[in-house]
């Protein structure tokens, strides 16, 4: 989550230029089964799914109850992805024996600066290298739209989310945005 996607502080009432992007990612997790991370466009039915769920478990999280379905449209209404296509940055889905379960973007700040967004691995998932892979094919292409450094800020209760990007080379930086849920803010050198 980045400080650009921001939550409502209280829950709603009602009831280019074309640049190469990895095409595939195999990775063999420590359980087991294989992850492929592919660009696709965050329209797709699978993306779509996957964004929903990323939403419902920030906003839940944050909210600290469930979120419902009405709240999911207005969040994905709220903070559209339309920056995660080209030539701005690129959406990814993980597929672990080919059933979607991860999913993440990249968007340019600036020339040199990317940002990654939408980082989510479905729980049931959790710790069969989705995470890894995901990162692995954001860079790539934060790389290829010529990125030379990889930014995210992110809140103190996505505990995973901060680990994740501390084990794989990211180290936490001073505030590069603002933002009422930007807590830590963290950066990764890709050139």
């Amino acid at each position: 989550m980045t400080s650009r996607e921001t939550l409502p502080t209280t829950a709603p009432t009602t009831t280019a230029s074309h640049t190469r992007t990895p095409a595939v990612s195999p990775v063999t997790p420590p359980r087991g089964g294989t992850w492929q991370v592919t660009a696709e466009p965050f329209t797709t039915p699978d993306a779509t799914l996957l964004r929903r769920a990323y939403y419902a478990e920030v906003a839940g999280r944050y909210w600290r109850r469930s979120v419902t379905e009405a709240e999911i449209d207005q969040g994905l209404l709220d903070f559209p992805d339309d920056d995660l296509a080209a030539p701005t940055g690129r959406f990814v889905v993980g597929r672990l024996d080919g059933r979607p379960l991860a999913c993440g973007g990249i968007r340019l700040l600036d020339p040199v600066t990317a940002e990654l967004t939408r980082v989510y691995v479905d729980p049931r998932a959790r710790g069969t290298g989705g995470g890894a892979a995901l990162l692995r094919v954001l860079e790539d292409a934060g790389r290829a739209l010529g990125a030379e450094r990889v930014r995210l800020d992110t809140r103190s209760d996505l505990v995973e989310a901060r680990a994740l990007y501390a084990r794989h080379g990211y180290a936490e930086i001073p505030a590069y945005s603002t933002g009422p849920y930007a807590e830590h803010w963290f950066e990764k050198r890709l050139a």
